[in-house]
């Protein structure tokens, strides 16, 4: 789910298959049909929302006042009649293995269902593939999303199964997400259209390199962060939901949306506590939020590389605009919508400080889309090229 910085061009033209996949009676070798997908029109990049923090050694931890700690303890009561209900019991959630063929069947009647799988994914170009595996590594450095979680002062897992509503959220959310990176990897291992080993090398290298979200053990700014983040991959995976449906896989066109309802409600939950902040702490939330988007929101997978390419996330990031799964106007766009969320046009009881946040903050969205137009005409001189991705077999897709 991404943002990027890179240029438009105005068609998908269908690469060249490099890579060899083995015949079998009932696995044969894959030709591509010419495809008549027809993407979302191009949008030139901005760096407004994807650009890794400038430093890493800008790294500050534990800002929240001691004295803070106490308002998420006096909240767990309001946090497990409001927050968990946003939780499904297990029994009611979905799981990878309903959208995948089933290994239980004979060896024959499921390498046939392994080969319709195959042939549904001829109508989606590279291109497509290169923002599924981003999205699929992004989700399957799930360790590092929880790690961060439990490291904010007042709401962390003290003991590793606390009966806190604070732990048990996270808990159970990490549960329900990484049902995502389960099923979008065995599909696209089962695909034959990707490197499988060069995209596991990647998730490895995310995982050690973590995240710098700029969230600072703090609670307050973690909540900002996790519901615009959300809302983030709602977007991006309802969009490859979108082209995966236009490009004739109606099962990975469910699958991406399915996804994209988990992150849907996942946001809905931490928008909702950062409101309740705002009710109970109307300055210190509404700085909160004004600090995030300060620093800017970077996308989880920031650090993302697959020990060949050291701008790997920059050009993901330009492939997912490219094709419109998440743009640099989503950014601007999801702000205006919490803003509208959170209803901070109309926030009253601020102190001089967070009445400036809030005039910084409800100000913010047409300023990002006057610098977005800016780059934009700037992406448009310097014209396309072309990056090798080694997650589809070292084939060039164009930025």
């Amino acid at each position: 789910m991404q943002g990027s910085l890179f240029l438009d061009t105005k068609t998908l033209a269908w690469p060249s298959r490099g890579h060899t996949q083995t015949s079998s009676h009932h696995l044969r070798r894959l030709t591509p049909p010419n495809s008549t997908i027809k993407f979302r029109q191009p949008q030139p990049i901005s760096a407004v929302a994807t650009s890794p923090p400038p430093s890493l050694t800008r790294q500050k931890t534990h800002s929240m006042p001691p004295e803070k700690v106490e308002i998420f303890k006096s909240l767990e009561g309001w946090a497990s009649e409001h927050v968990l209900p946003f939780l499904k019991p297990v029994d009611q959630c979905w799981q990878p293995s309903a959208f995948l063929p089933d290994p239980a069947l004979p060896k024959g009647e499921f390498l046939d269902r392994v080969q319709e799988l195959r042939d549904r994914t001829n109508g989606l170009p590279d291109e497509y593939f290169v923002v599924l595996v981003g999205d699929m590594i992004t989700e399957d450095a799930l360790p590092t999303y929880q790690s961060m979680i439990n490291g904010l002062d007042g709401v962390r897992d003290e003991t590793g199964a606390s009966s806190s509503p604070w732990a048990r959220w996270t808990r159970a959310w990490t549960a329900e997400e990484n049902r995502h990176g389960d099923l979008l990897r065995t599909f696209l291992y089962l695909s034959g259209r990707v490197d499988m080993l060069m995209i596991e090398k990647t998730v490895q290298y995310l995982i050690g390199a973590g995240m710098e979200p700029g969230t600072e053990n703090n609670p307050y700014l973690g909540f900002v962060y996790t519901s615009f983040q959300e809302r983030a991959t709602f977007i991006s995976h309802g969009n490859t939901a979108r082209l995966a449906k236009d490009g004739g896989d109606p099962v990975l066109a469910r699958m991406c949306g399915t996804i994209a309802s988990d992150e849907r409600r996942h946001e809905m939950a931490y928008s909702k506590i950062v409101e309740k902040l705002l009710e109970v702490d109307p300055t210190g939330a509404m700085v909160a939020i004004a600090d995030m988007m300060r620093k800017k929101i970077t996308m989880p997978a920031h650090l993302m590389y697959d020990g060949e390419d050291p701008k790997l996330f920059e050009h993901f990031a330009a492939v997912a605009q490219r094709l419109g799964v998440y743009t640099a106007d989503d950014y601007a766009d999801i702000l205006e919508f919490l803003i509208g969320r959170w209803r901070l046009e109309k926030l009253e009881g601020l102190t001089a400080e967070g009445a400036r946040a809030q005039e910084f903050v409800c100000g913010l969205a047409p300023r990002i889309r006057r610098l977005q137009e800016r780059a934009d005409e700037r992406a448009r001189k310097m014209g396309p090229h072309a990056v090798k991705f080694s997650w589809i077999f070292n084939k060039e897709v164009v930025l």
